[in-house]
């Protein structure tokens, strides 16, 4: 993590605590304690802390976050049940309709508004309706997290190794300028995502937390710009149906029904490329249909000819759109495709 955004981090925190002391009125006492690791998981908290509350000590694990998005929402509830302790969230605001959906969900958390959530029986506090804070400083988007960026965190997270290609082979392989590359490179390196050897080569290290990164940033930065648009077909027409894999893929739940045999479809989600479209349109007497089932979005990445998911998206992209849709009942069926399938990418070696 790059000074900045671990300061900003810092600020959030503190002032988070802060804000608690005031709405509780026991005394509160807070304690740091040295970071367990939870990577069995594959989710690594900021922190863990230890609070006194009316003399009953409550362990969490701390997540840290300037805003928080769907994706992240759903990524706190997935890991949740399997830490070894509580997960509280601690962020800069909190709304009064997310404060109700975090307390249904059963996600604790503190915001620097005095807002919170805690229920640790007979521990329960909850607060919502306090209005933002103006002194706050908010991180701006690092360019690693905007769309070029996300491109290439892409194709380094599926292919192990690729990072170590020529920075020219990974502008062809990515449809991003040479020069931005070169950007993205150095970016990386200064958040602590890429480690030069030297003579060695490069090597991507924390997996874990780039990848909850580029699925957190993907759906507002790079997934919103790529819909081609929105139809449908007759019913059931996708059930049997195999793409050319080099013409178009599936993603989101007809990937991951075909993945796992365990989730049944609502929104039917292709990616190809533009010049294609209209082939694929004919081909599955698809009609355009701003209320359809049916989504459409631009290929972002190149296919290979051996493709060992065939008509599927990778299981990456899978996940993110499973967690894009903002749909619960998406997040067990991403649970199984994060365990069936990406951890073998996004292990350290």
């Amino acid at each position: 993590m790059d000074r900045n955004n671990k300061n900003i981090q810092e600020e959030i925190f503190h002032l988070a605590i802060e804000a608690l002391r005031k709405n509780v009125p026991a005394q509160t006492e807070i304690e740091i304690v040295a970071q367990e690791p939870a990577r069995e998981i594959g989710f690594r908290p900021d922190r863990r802390i230890k609070m006194m509350i009316q003399e009953k000590a409550l362990d969490y694990y701390a997540e840290i976050r300037t805003t928080i998005a769907k994706p992240h929402k759903l990524l706190l509830l997935m890991h949740k049940e399997k830490l070894n302790y509580p997960l509280l969230l601690i962020t800069k605001y909190v709304n009064t309709q997310m404060a109700e959906q975090f307390r249904l969900d059963g996600i604790e958390f503190i915001d620097t508004a005095g807002n919170a959530f805690i229920n640790q029986p007979p521990i329960y506090i909850f607060v919502k309706g306090n209005r933002p804070p103006e002194d706050v400083i908010t991180a701006p988007l690092k360019r690693a997290f905007k769309p070029a960026g996300l491109r290439i965190i892409y194709a380094f997270l599926c292919n192990p190794g690729f990072e170590n290609k020529t920075y020219r082979e990974i502008a062809g392989a990515t449809d991003v300028a040479l020069g931005t590359v070169g950007w993205i490179m150095k970016e990386l390196k200064d958040l602590g995502f890429l480690l030069d050897m030297g003579k060695r080569g490069k090597k991507l290290t924390q997996k874990e937390d780039l990848l909850q990164r580029w699925v957190t940033a993907y759906p507002e930065q790079l997934r919103a710009k790529l819909i081609l648009g929105q139809y449908r077909g007759e019913y059931g027409w996708w059930q049997q149906k195999k793409l050319d894999p080099m013409a178009a893929q599936w993603g989101g739940e007809v990937a991951a029904e075909r993945l796992t045999h365990y989730l049944k479809p609502e929104v039917v989600t292709i990616y190809t490329k533009t010049r294609q479209l209209n082939q694929l349109l004919i081909e599955n007497r698809l009609r355009k249909d701003p209320e359809g089932d049916v989504e459409i979005l631009e290929r972002f990445w190149k296919p290979v000819e051996m493709w060992q998911y065939e008509d599927l998206v990778h299981p990456i992209l899978v996940y993110a759109d499973l967690l894009a849709t903002g749909d619960q009942r998406n997040i067990e069926t991403a649970k199984m495709i994060y365990e069936q399938h990406i951890i073998r990418f996004i292990r350290e070696d």
